[in-house]
């Protein structure tokens, strides 16, 4: 059994379903511990976090993950118990074994093979590591960011351990996300009789033609990293259940995924100007999970395109698809920020696995990665 599976074995073997560790972090920094970083929890609320360092000059290149899994659901639908780690047909099964337990074990053993090779290294290596990423995420990455902020600690380079691969490890990149912004509409109206529509107000009328129109609006055309602006209504609620009584509010929840081309300030401003031209009477809530952030270049995604080459013998492909990952709380810092890891085509199903092979190829792009940028 090589250290990497090892070490993804025991990490699954914790049942830490957000936001609970079950002592993976522990884990995690006794090895990093052993090599000399600086370990640092930084708990907030019922989150656990922490941030280790080796080394006190820049540049910074930090590994930012996250320990925490979704919940299994019924276990009896797993071909093998969800937090007893099973190798089978050369697959490692267990929740959290795609997204990020592995990377996590790759991470730290290719830190330990580095740091063995590369005592002296320059430069600094840091984890970023928290169990809130698939949660609310308010008490977990952005928190520590925050923390590191204030005291003007900075991270140049960060790679996502996130499962970004499609077809086989390192095809894909990704060098940014869209940003996700979501809203509740409450839409008001008058409640009454179907068979008196004069004395009420219908506000799924009302709103009708103006939801229309935000369906069909462009609200940008992308750019070359990124594809349009999506608008997608996830939910509409209105009236009592009876069919006879006209509904006095109506509530819409949407959600943009949007660019770069475009900021979350505009689209409320946009959406906002479209409901008052339908002359509608209305609540608006808008909650901002995380703008856009983009690396279109640089050493670190130089590096890691050299490094995937190198170790798997053919390229990688840059993308932004995908939903939101706690890479948007470290890049606008300033830092340089790429996610890396296994494939996605298990992430949060039942019967969740991952290629052995891979997480030993991936723990050799990581190490050459840290050889490319800190020696």
């Amino acid at each position: 059994m090589s250290e990497t599976l090892e070490l993804a074995k025991e990490l699954i073997s914790r049942p830490s379903v957000t936001p609970e560790d079950h002592g993976c972090q522990v884990l995690m920094m006794e090895r990093l511990g052993a090599l000399g970083f600086q370990l640092e929890p930084m708990n907030f609320g019922d989150t656990q976090n922490f941030w280790a360092r080796r080394g006190n000059q820049g540049p910074l290149f930090c590994f930012a993950g996250h320990t925490d899994v979704v919940p299994p659901g019924p276990e009896d639908a797993w071909k093998f118990p969800p937090f007893r780690p099973v190798v089978h047909d050369g697959l490692l099964h267990g929740r959290g074994a795609a997204d990020m337990k592995g990377s996590l074990a790759a991470m730290i053993t290719a830190t330990e093979a580095f740091v063995r090779k590369y005592p002296h290294h320059k430069g600094s290596i840091a984890y970023l590591i928290t169990s809130d990423e698939e949660g609310p995420a308010t008490q977990g990455t952005v928190k520590v960011v925050e923390t590191l902020e204030l005291r003007g600690e900075k991270i140049d380079w960060c790679l996502v351990g996130e499962p970004s691969s499609s077809d086989k490890l390192a095809d894909v990149v990704k060098n940014g996300r869209r940003g996700s912004h979501g809203c509740r509409l409450l839409v008001k109206g008058v409640q009454g009789h179907v068979a008196y529509p004069h004395l009420a107000r219908n506000p799924v009328h009302a709103a009708a033609p103006a939801l229309a129109e935000l369906v069909a609006e462009e609200w940008d055309q992308g750019n070359a990293f990124f594809p349009p602006t999506t608008f997608q209504i996830s939910n509409i609620h209105a009236g009592t259940g009876a069919t006879n009584v006209i509904p006095g509010t109506l509530e819409v929840l949407f959600n943009f995924r949007f660019s770069t081309e475009t900021t979350h300030a505009e689209l409320e401003r946009r959406v906002e100007e479209i409901l008052n031209r339908h002359g509608l009477d209305y609540d608006i809530e808008w909650t901002l999970s995380g703008p856009p952030f983009l690396t279109p270049g640089g050493e670190l995604l130089d590096a890691t395109q050299q490094a995937v080459e190198e170790i798997m013998g053919y390229p990688t492909k840059l993308s932004t698809s995908g939903g939101t990952s706690d890479g948007r709380f470290v890049a606008p810092t300033g830092a340089q920020v790429l996610e890396l890891g296994p494939l996605n085509a298990t992430i949060h199903k039942v019967n969740e696995c991952v290629s052995v092979v891979d997480l030993d190829n991936l723990s050799r792009i990581y190490m050459r990665l840290l050889e490319l940028l800190l020696t």
